[in-house]
């Protein structure tokens, strides 16, 4: 069944819709340094409005410059991939299982980090509404720094500020990055205990979001 972003305990009020179109995004600079270099999270609802095409559609972007930055898009196969580059190499490349081609669903992503976990499939997990997803690919190596809280510049709906392009077009809602920790996916969402195969939003306003953490 599709995601709603209302539930009886508690309703989303808003979202973003981004237009591919007229070329939008939200941009954040940064410039103190994280709470913790190898841990963060970051949680967001989205609904696609189109399906990629080309190059792909950038939910997110933190750059510090090209050869620094951690990013996730929805690839023209519908999968999502996230990557990061160190130094001009890339040292995180993950692709999804699932693929993503529902315009009428609304979907949850979260993207828990900890790079000084021993087991590598630990430092990264993603989770796909409640569920996590066996992505397969690079993991990060034990204790790198993690460009989702060291990046100086945030951007949603689209590559990096300063080369805006390959734009998400759909909506974005209840975005939350945690600066510092690598947080449970229960701390974004829960079951719905009537409909326990649907997976719903709860009040994230409460969370530590640390030094460079927000939420939209």
């Amino acid at each position: 069944p599709s995601n709603t972003l209302s539930a009886a305990g508690f309703s989303v009020d808003n979202s973003c819709r981004f237009n591919k179109g007229d070329s939008s995004s939200l941009t954040k600079d940064q410039s103190a340094s994280p709470t913790h270099d190898d841990k963060g999270t970051l949680s967001f609802w989205f609904k696609i409005g189109i399906l990629s095409t080309g190059d792909g559609h950038y939910f997110f972007s933190v750059f510090t410059d090209v050869n620094n930055r951690m990013q996730m898009l929805l690839q023209s196969d519908n999968t999502l991939k996230l990557i990061q580059k160190t130094g001009g190499s890339t040292v995180i490349s993950l692709v999804t299982n699932r693929v993503f081609r529902d315009p009428s669903a609304w979907y949850h992503l979260v993207i828990a980090c900890d790079s000084s976990q021993v087991t590598e499939a630990d430092r990264i997990k993603i989770y796909v509404n409640g569920v996590q997803d066996t992505s397969g690919g690079t993991y990060p190596s034990q204790d790198l720094d993690i460009q989702l809280v060291k990046g100086t510049e945030v951007c949603l709906a689209a590559y990096n500020k300063a080369s805006p392009a390959d734009f998400f077009d759909g909506y974005l809602s209840e975005i939350v990055l945690i600066d510092g920790t690598q947080n449970a996916v229960t701390d974004f969402g829960e079951f719905n205990s009537d409909s326990p195969t649907i997976w719903q939003p709860i009040d994230v306003s409460g969370l530590t979001f640390g030094t460079n953490g927000f939420y939209l």
